[in-house]
């Protein structure tokens, strides 16, 4: 097997691919991928056969066969959903597209064909509330959860402009069969302080999600009841350093593939937070921050959980990271220079 990255510039109009050492986490250029429209996410199939990329200035949703030998990408289908999406992901199952919709308020469902092409009208286009923010299915496959923040202005050198907004977590029934989200009960489980919800992630093992929380500046945690679909939140952890005031939103949040560590950017502060998790009860200790590109909007971990990459969207650049697997603590390795707004990264393995 070999290992990829794949970096989303939304500016630049284009998808860059790159090969990654499995030892040493150097990362090689490999080819360069015109999408039109401004790409700003990515996604891939659970069977790693497809690349799924969503176009934040001209709305479009597109599939990508992945050349397994090269990690080349040939476009196999396009959707024109009647939002902007901010979050794609693919449903256990490898049959659904699902995306999450800020600005119209829209969690949606497209299929996706034999082949892995996204095409045809969506089997679920559904009003949520403003501040959509992602969308993924549980481990069952059964339940899917929408996180939504207030609106906020994008300009982090600037003050915040907040809009009023919900601090809430949608909670779904979803039908693998025919693709259709049905409101849980309760719909929304709604939310104490100003979190913001905004991202999140599945323990591998343990019955618990985890959210990057964009205005509270933090990681909750969640128990979810597997019968119900249902969560309860037992812990919230600051990612900034005691005392620290200035302005800061969180993006995005992954676990390693072992469940040992967490990690989430800071974006203000441009810093990688880090959380070692307990194996028994998933509660987070801080385990350090390191500096990293301004401003960490994307970032991912690879399958191994051995490094991380992170994109700064004002510095234009990748850096690299070692992850320690005793402390978690990250080490830094090299910064490349990618482009104009980067806004995704995604890592695979490929040929296996």
């Amino acid at each position: 097997m070999a290992d990829y990255v794949y970096v989303a510039l939304h500016d630049d109009d284009k998808i860059l691919v790159f090969t990654m050492d499995g030892e040493s986490g150097k990362l090689m250029p490999k080819s360069d991928v015109p999408v039109p429209g401004g790409p700003f996410l990515l996604a891939i199939s659970p069977d790693r056969t497809t690349l799924y990329a969503g176009n934040r200035g001209v709305p479009e949703l597109s599939s990508w066969r992945i050349d397994q030998a090269s990690g080349g990408l040939t476009k196999t289908g396009t959707v024109t959903p009647e939002g902007v999406p901010v979050f794609l992901s693919i449903d256990r199952r490898g049959r659904y597209l699902m995306s999450a919709h800020y600005w119209s308020g829209h969690a949606a469902v497209h299929p996706i064909g034999s082949d892995g092409a996204v095409g045809g009208p969506p089997t679920e286009w559904l009003a949520t509330d403003n501040g959509a923010h992602a969308i993924l299915t549980d481990r069952s496959n059964r339940f899917a959860f929408v996180p939504h923040i207030a609106r906020l202005n994008d300009d982090v050198t600037q003050p915040f402009k907040e809009s009023q907004g919900p601090n809430t977590i949608f909670q779904f029934r979803f039908d693998e069969d025919t693709g259709r989200l049905s409101p849980n009960s309760p719909l929304r489980l709604e939310l104490g302080g100003r979190l913001g919800p905004r991202h999140f992630c599945f323990h591998p093992t343990l019955d618990i999600i985890y959210t990057s929380d964009e205005q509270g500046c933090s990681v909750t945690g969640y128990h979810m009841d597997t019968t119900k679909g249902t969560l309860s939140a037992f812990q919230t952890i600051s990612t900034l350093p005691d005392g620290h005031a200035e302005r800061n939103t969180c993006s995005q949040i992954q676990i390693s593939s072992s469940g040992k560590f967490l990690y989430v950017p800071n974006r203000g502060h441009n810093s990688i937070a880090g959380f070692s998790v307990d194996p028994a009860t998933g509660r987070l200790t801080a385990a350090g921050r390191v500096s990293t590109e301004p401003v960490p909007g994307a970032f991912s971990l690879d399958p191994e959980g051995k490094f991380v990459f992170a994109v700064g969207s004002v510095s234009g650049r990748l850096a690299s990271y070692r992850i320690n697997d005793d402390t978690g603590e990250l080490t830094s390795l090299e910064t490349y220079a990618v482009g104009n707004r980067p806004s995704w990264v995604l890592t695979t393995s490929l040929g296996g």
